[in-house]
């Protein structure tokens, strides 16, 4: 058993979820905080299933300052992996206010909380979005920030900027910022995966849905980029792979040569959404109704990563492939169907 006690904000969504399991069954503490704006409580129930634990759970917002101080004070949390965001970017050129209010004010008001407690480890759930459209495929951290294409991709890069200000000024503050590519699939138990209220604003989940009936048609959006088939070109990794780095990166926050690094964690693989939609039909046998529209606003062209960092530093890769993440999605489809039934 850890003697680490962890607290994981958006406890209750996709990834946070998924960390979750992985830390519990490393015998760490964990606890979850989620005010509930973009998940439901589906997750925390398939989440006690798969682990046979009753998990200390509490609701609230990220930006209520007495809510966290009350929750430091009463729980002696050692360690914060901050999950909590609102992550759309459609959404976020749509209603930018929203965005930037929730994503800044949440991050800067938990770390004031953790100010207060003596909390010095900080685990930030940032993304490639950072980095915009980078000028060399594959991305590696030191690639420099370019102009983010959204509002979402604003205020992960903000919230960057954040931490490197407080590290600056907080020598005992210990940081690590795990860029996410773009993550798929769900636990092979298929007890928890992702839930999009509403339409899904992420490629996979609008894939499942269209195949189990829910959705009409999928849409794949852009022809025209400069790609093998003229969709866009991402890198898609397992939940479960994705969980496992943070694990890892809890374990080895104390040993990083500096007080704030930096991770990409993706496959290194560039796959074209397509791509991605013809090999769902293929392991599947599903058809699938799609078309290709337009290009979306907001979208970048290409990016996938560079992840010998993680490699070198917390001893991560990927170990999942796009196949396991395309059937572990679909399972997790299909459950959610028969429980609605």
């Amino acid at each position: 058993m850890s003697t680490k006690k962890i607290l994981l904000t958006g406890g209750a969504g996709y990834i946070a979820s998924h960390t979750a399991v992985e830390f519990i069954q490393q015998g760490y503490e964990v606890v979850l905080i989620d005010d509930f704006s973009k998940s439901d409580r589906t997750l925390l129930n398939g989440l006690e299933k798969i682990t046979n634990t009753k998990i200390r759970f509490f609701e609230g917002d990220c930006r209520d300052e007495k809510f966290l101080d009350e929750l430091f004070d009463r729980e002696k949390i050692t360690s914060v992996i901050h999950f909590a965001a609102y992550k759309s970017v459609n959404e976020s050129v749509r209603e930018p206010l929203l965005y930037y209010d929730n994503n800044l004010g949440s991050i800067t008001t938990l770390l004031k909380s953790m100010k207060k407690f003596d909390v010095h480890e900080f685990i930030f759930s940032s993304s490639c979005t950072v980095y915009g459209q980078p000028d060399v495929i594959q991305v590696d951290e030191s690639a420099p920030f370019k102009k983010a294409e959204s509002p979402y991709g604003a205020t992960k890069q903000m919230c960057e900027r954040v931490l490197e200000d407080v590290t600056l000024a907080n020598k005992n503050l210990k940081v690590i910022s795990l860029r996410y590519f773009n993550p798929v699939g769900a636990h092979p138990s298929a007890l928890i995966g992702e839930v999009p209220l509403g339409v899904p604003n992420n490629l996979v989940p609008y894939v499942t849905q269209t195949a189990i009936g829910l959705r009409q048609k999928l849409t794949a959006f852009g022809s025209d980029y400069n790609t093998p088939d003229g969709s866009c070109i991402r890198d898609f990794i397992h939940v479960v792979d994705l969980a496992q780095a943070h694990v890892m990166a809890a374990e080895k926050i104390s040993q990083m040569p500096t007080n704030n690094e930096a991770f990409n964690l993706g496959t290194g693989d560039g796959v074209t959404v397509l791509e991605l939609v013809r090999k769902f039909i293929e392991i599947t046998g599903v058809k699938l109704n799609f078309e290709v529209a337009p290009r979306r606003e907001g979208d970048i062209e290409k990016v996938y990563a560079n992840p010998a960092k993680a490699k070198k530093l917390l001893g991560w890769q990927t170990k999942l492939s796009l196949e396991e993440s395309l059937r572990d999605a679909w399972r997790w489809e299909q459950h959610l169907a028969a429980n609605k039934k």
